[in-house]
């Protein structure tokens, strides 16, 4: 039996269709690790690092349209108000050394609990999935802490985003 829960208070149908287009993308993921599977290609020597490229892409273009490339520029560019309702985020914290947020829903994992994985299965997307988010950390000039995660039991994804540049 499964130890994740995973449920959305936020209903709205303009946030649903938000969360829609992330599971979506979500699937991808474990489709295109399964299949690399099938085909005896073992995902995790390429997954992690393909997701890490895209999120130092991202964390690029995000320091670009902000001009700014501290914590707080990383809030307002990336950790929007629709971003908050689509994963139902507090914001702990918001200074230019410290960004914590604290997720109380994941679409992520919502696509892997539909599509049928297992609860270790969904650790190790999160796991994939979350190498995006450290590389944006590390663009934005820190580091990413995840001392609880939704995918792995927890009650919320906490994301503590941490500057390491002066």
């Amino acid at each position: 039996m499964s130890k994740i829960v995973n449920e959305p208070k936020i209903k709205n149908k303009i946030i649903v269709a938000v969360r829609e287009q992330l599971e979506h993308r979500a699937l991808w993921l474990y489709l295109l690790r399964d299949e690399a599977g099938k085909r005896g290609i073992d995902p995790n020597e390429f997954a992690s690092d393909a997701v890490t490229r895209c999120g130092s892409i991202h964390g690029l273009h995000l320091i670009e349209k902000g001009k700014c490339d501290n914590m707080k520029g990383l809030k307002k560019t990336l950790f929007t108000k629709p971003a908050q309702w689509v994963f139902e985020m507090d914001v702990v914290k918001s200074t230019k050394k410290e960004l914590f947020l604290d997720f109380h829903y994941c679409p992520l994992v919502k696509a892997w609990q539909k599509a049928g994985c297992s609860d270790e299965e969904i650790a190790q997307l999160c796991d994939i999935a979350m190498c995006g988010d450290h590389a944006i950390g590390k663009e934005f000039g820190g580091h990413l802490e995840l001392p609880k995660c939704i995918a792995k039991g927890d009650e919320i994804c906490a994301l503590r985003y941490i500057r390491d540049k002066k």
